[in-house]
């Protein structure tokens, strides 16, 4: 096995922080938990043995590097089955690693570009502005003037996490299989998503395609700033941006001396969250604090800066109006139609009794409302109803889990700028006013409009269409014939077996009578072959009736 090496490295981290007491309670699995112990003996005097155990979780992955760090902060964002506390733990891993300067990134440069970066850049700074686990960033200067940023994918790397993922799949299965809590946290599903999120993130064409979009989505907007993609200059491995200056968002400090209004500040993110969600279905679902800024220039409108656009959540319409629809029914307390909008909606099966889960959302819900509402958690209540849907077989869509996450990094980004920001007094309105929108004439007039190129393209075959489906119609129509022919053939065929049946009945009765009848057994003597006749015949009788 290729990955024996690696698998004994885990093994001495997981002994060394004693997280075999994750374990305990586990009936399954006391070889897992005898082996772990005596393993972990040389570090039974370690000060990290001491830590609460979540932080020892933490500590773990970390020491693990770069992939496991990432694969923590994913399982982080599965609140709808993980333990908050443990979740609390896991979104606290830092991404900050150390770089790599072999190759040189002007080697990296040149090689992506297929000529010298001389050529192209007239500063190349060597060291890295910041280090990530997939990536790192440099920044430089075109030759024309612009101050960029170059992300270039860290060598090698792919190869390190296609081995470790191999790995964690064939550990997640055993997990799963061996250990009662493994079917609770589904870690087989967990390692799936984290090798789309992963790997998708080493395509920066694809980075860069999603930074450009999202530009787009709010071009000309005193909101969101997002820099521009030199596309000349990215590659697969490459990506090269236009540089921002802005205070970073987690830096309260620095807001409050340029005096920025971070009420509004608060308010104008949870606005452009809601904006990405349900006006343009494209939201930045990595809005960490590494990863948004803050043009402070006007102080009294201050304007975020978003970059690192590699994972991206998108809705259909359909999750859309799940989403609006049952927030709004929350809002209002209306638990049974925030029931009937699940089944109506296909997240739970159809057969789920409608009265029980609206009982199990008033369960939810009501402790939560008794709060005042800038106390209540928009995050933590959509996380309460995911789990609570889970009881009822729904199935948690990928889209839904990222919107989960996203919304937990802003609402908690928001109340660090703003304590006492009522999340609810900023969604409603959005919300009600999103909905008004859909349902407006204009809307509907809209979306005809919009299909009508669509229905002008098929006139041609419209002739064509109809004539099919009357062909179609008919041919149903006669094999609808058929079966009612069938039907009839198979009831007179019925019918006749049945009048059989009571022939052959009175015929045997008949036998039986003659058989005993005085006068008749001495007229059948003198024909014999009588008894046989009528035995015979009600035999044929009987063989015909099928």
């Amino acid at each position: 096995m290729s990955h024996i090496p690696r698998l004994i490295k885990i093994v001495n981290v997981a002994a060394k922080y004693r997280l075999d007491e994750y374990l305990k309670g586990q009936s399954s699995s006391p070889a897992i938990k005898l082996f772990l112990s005596l393993y972990g003996l040389p570090w039974i005097f370690s000060g990290n043995r001491k830590l609460a155990k979540h932080q020892r979780l933490r500590l773990a992955l970390e020491e693990l590097g770069p992939i496991y760090i990432k694969f923590g902060q994913l399982l982080s964002t599965r609140r709808d089955f993980l333990d908050s506390a443990l979740a609390d733990e896991l979104q606290g891993l830092q991404d900050n690693v150390p770089g790599f300067h072999t190759p040189g990134i002007e080697q990296l440069v040149s090689e992506s570009l297929g000529v010298d970066s001389n050529t192209l850049f007239s500063r190349l700074d060597l060291e890295p502005l910041a280090s990530a686990s997939v990536a790192q960033v440099h920044g430089a200067k075109l030759k024309s003037g612009e101050e960029v940023v170059i992300k270039v994918i860290r060598p090698g790397i792919e190869k390190t996490i296609r081995a470790d993922i191999k790995l964690l799949k064939w550990l997640a299965l055993h997990v799963e299989n061996k250990i009662a809590i493994g079917k609770r946290l589904r870690p087989v599903e967990v390692i799936n998503d984290y090798e789309n999120i992963i790997l998708d993130e080493l395509d920066l064409l694809a980075e860069a395609a999603n930074t450009s979009q999202l530009k787009r989505n709010f071009d000309g907007s005193d909101a969101l700033f997002v820099p521009e993609i030199y596309w000349e200059y990215t590659r697969s491995n490459m990506l090269v941006m236009e540089r921002i200056y802005g205070i970073p968002v987690s830096d309260i400090d620095a807001l409050k001396s340029h005096g920025v209004n971070l009420k509004k500040l608060a308010e104008t993110g949870v606005e452009i969250f809601f904006t990405q969600v349900f006006d343009h279905s494209f939201f930045h679902a990595d809005m960490h604090p590494g990863n948004i800024f803050v043009n402070a220039s006007d102080p009294d409108n201050p304007q975020y800066i978003a970059i690192d656009c590699a994972i991206i959540g998108s809705l259909s319409p359909a999750d859309q109006q799940y989403l609006a629809r049952n927030l709004l029914a929350i809002f209002k307390r209306d638990y049974r139609k925030v029931a009937e909008l699940h089944v109506e909606c296909g997240w739970v099966p159809k057969e789920t009794r409608i009265i029980e889960f609206e009982a199990a959302m008033r369960t939810v819900c009501e402790p939560i409302f008794e709060k005042p509402l800038k106390e209540i958690s928009f995050g933590d209540l959509l996380v309460q109803l995911f789990r609570t849907a889970g009881r009822f077989n729904m199935e948690v869509q990928p889209s839904l889990v990222l919107l989960q996450k996203t919304l937990l990094n802003v609402e908690g980004l928001g109340r660090q700028l703003y304590p006492d920001l009522d999340l609810w007094q900023t969604a409603l309105p959005f919300l009600e006013k999103w909905n008004r929108t859909r349902l407006s004439p204009v809307t509907l007039f809209n979306r005809i409009k919009d299909n009508i190129p669509d229905l002008i393209e098929q006139l041609p075959d419209l002739p064509q269409m109809v004539l099919n489906s009357m062909n179609e119609t008919s041919r149903l129509a006669e094999i609808n014939d058929t079966l009612i022919q069938r039907q009839k053939f198979d009831e007179e065929r019925a019918n006749r077996r049945k009048k059989r049946s009571t022939l052959v009945g009175i015929l045997a009765l008949v036998a039986a009578g003659l058989s005993l009848h005085p006068a008749i057994a001495q007229f059948s003597a003198s024909i014999p072959l009588l008894p046989a006749l009528l035995g015979l015949t009600g035999l044929f009788l009987l063989a015909t009736r099928f």
